[in-house]
């Protein structure tokens, strides 16, 4: 995968589970709560992953 759809797939997984755990804060559900911060902190690994990416191919040019 290409570092730039990874960028973006990790940035839409991170807003994802950002809404994802706010609605089972809303609604006190802690299930959701715990899948939303799981799927957001996926996402945020998927971004960094990503830019390390972008960084080595920049170094490498």
């Amino acid at each position: 995968m290409a570092d730039r759809t990874q960028r973006a797939k990790g940035a839409a997984q991170s807003a994802t589970g950002n809404a994802k755990r706010k609605a089972g804060i809303a609604t006190g559900k802690p299930g959701t709560e715990a899948k939303g911060a799981a799927k957001e902190a996926k996402g945020k690994a998927r971004n960094a992953a990503g830019k390390a990416r972008s960084a080595v191919k920049k170094a490498t040019r």
